[in-house]
């Protein structure tokens, strides 16, 4: 799904811009270089393998030489995106030929990795030692529980009040950067970004929350490489397993607990020892970097009369739903409503677009109507496009009008200056007016006081 590559992207860039000391330190885990090769796009990732035994340089025209002509725009991708993670080390000779060579310490230990396996730095606890562990189908629940309670949270839905007391109001203000605003006198609201991200599929608002989450560590007086090799490090970890709390840091132990809110984690006492238990939204961070194919199961089928029928017991599905549609009642396992141009008109208001509506019903339809082409009715996707250019006919821009130009050439000049800033919305050549954006009103001014 583009929205997970995108976000992903994102959230590499910001691996990316780490100075090159962190980035350094980071390729010393075996794990995080398994992690950061899965993020690579996949002509990168053969590069890495094909020079993985290779210590000498390889010159840009070798490497250059091992795709076709018609990939040269994914060679220049590949490269560029190795250079930034500084996994590839550029060097120009006298005769300016580049070459390329593999960052020595992310060379190393993605070879032991290879050959030897990695050995993360804790083991799990014995089953003896430990109270009942959940089965993986208890652990899905319980992580699913925890994440549709922080959504229904963003929502502002009344029956979220007593499952969120657990989320800390530090930590939600973390989480939430972006996404609520809060006006003088005012609960929260979402902002457009807010409503975008509630149509995203699991995966994409995972990183988003996560990419957040390390953007505001220097904050907490976190470094942000040592978080970012944590989490990567835990999706490693094998779902379902206990380790014990006491194989982390003070600052992981934090992150643990901040992890358990969103359920990645789900924290368990014993009459000793505490332990943490990684669930599938954990141990799927480094895999949902470069694979958006899997997928839950769909609920919804849209009828070509507007109806929609959601086949869902969920109350964050029904929330959503309300988001561009009317709902109009809800039995215990099945929610019917209508898409209207009322709700959508107010959807579009929030900032949400028809391709994203369209696009969140095409990702969770129904199994029965998924295998359809298209699964969604051509005559619904179409009113709901035409719905949106309704409003954007008329499009509102400040603007500044000026006539009386002493003389044609300052008259033309004008048009020039404004053009240049792309700035001229409107000009009449036989009256010399025109009409230019307020943003460079000001700039406007000055440049005709020069011209007289």
């Amino acid at each position: 799904m583009p929205q997970v590559r995108i976000i992903a992207k994102n959230f590499m860039d910001m691996v990316a811009s780490l100075p090159a000391m962190k980035l350094d330190r980071l390729y010393e885990n075996a794990f995080i270089c398994e992690a950061i090769l899965r993020s690579l796009p996949p002509l990168a990732k053969k590069y890495v393998l094909q020079l993985l035994y290779i210590d000498a340089p390889v010159t840009a025209s070798s490497l250059q030489e091992w795709v076709l002509v018609d990939g040269a725009s994914k060679h220049r991708v590949a490269v560029d995106r190795l250079i930034q993670l500084r996994i590839f080390t550029e060097t120009v000779d006298r005769k300016k030929e580049a070459s390329y060579k593999l960052n020595m310490m992310f060379q190393m230990n993605l070879r032991k990795h290879i050959v030897h396996g990695g050995v993360l730095p804790r083991e799990p606890m014995n089953a003896n030692i430990a109270v009942r562990l959940p089965s993986l189908e208890e652990l899905d629940i319980y992580a699913s529980q925890q994440w549709e309670c922080f959504l229904l949270h963003l929502i502002n839905s009344a029956e979220v009040e007593v499952t969120t007391k657990s989320i800390s109001p530090s930590m939600m203000k973390v989480f939430q950067r972006g996404l609520l605003s809060q006006r003088d006198n005012e609960g929260s609201r979402l902002t457009e970004s807010g409503f975008q991200f509630l149509l995203m599929d699991t995966n994409a608002q995972l990183w988003y929350i996560v990419r957040e989450y390390i953007s505001n560590s220097e904050d907490r007086g976190v470094d942000s490489a040592d978080l970012i090799s944590f989490l990567l490090e835990l999706s490693f970890h094998v779902t379902g397993e206990a380790y014990n709390m006491n194989t982390l840091t003070d600052i992981q132990r934090t992150t643990v607990k901040d992890l358990a809110d969103l359920g990645l984690i789900k924290l368990q006492q014993g009459r000793k020892d505490s332990w943490f238990i990684p669930t599938k939204l954990a141990t799927n961070l480094s895999i949902s970097l470069s694979d958006a194919s899997s997928r839950k199961q769909g609920y919804v089928v849209v009828e070509t009369n507007f109806r929609l029928y959601a086949y869902s017991t969920s109350k964050l599905h029904c929330e959503i739903l309300r988001l561009f549609a009317r709902v109009e009642y809800q039995l215990p396992n099945l929610i019917v409503g209508s898409i209207t141009k009322e709700n959508l008109y107010k959807a579009f208001s929030n900032g949400i677009t028809a391709d994203q509506i369209i696009s969140f019903l095409q990702q969770n339809a129904h199994p029965r109507v998924a295998e359809r082409v298209p699964s969604v009715p051509e005559n619904v996707t179409d009113q709901v496009r035409l719905w949106e250019s309704d409003l954007n006919r008329v499009e509102m821009t400040p603007a500044h009008f000026f006539d009386d130009f002493p003389s044609r050439d300052v008259f033309e000049a004008a048009c020039d200056f404004a053009r240049e800033y792309s700035s001229l919305l409107w000009e009449d050549s036989k009256k010399m007016r025109l009409i230019v954006k307020t943003e460079i009103y000001a700039h406007m001014k000055e440049f005709l006081s020069h011209q007289k």
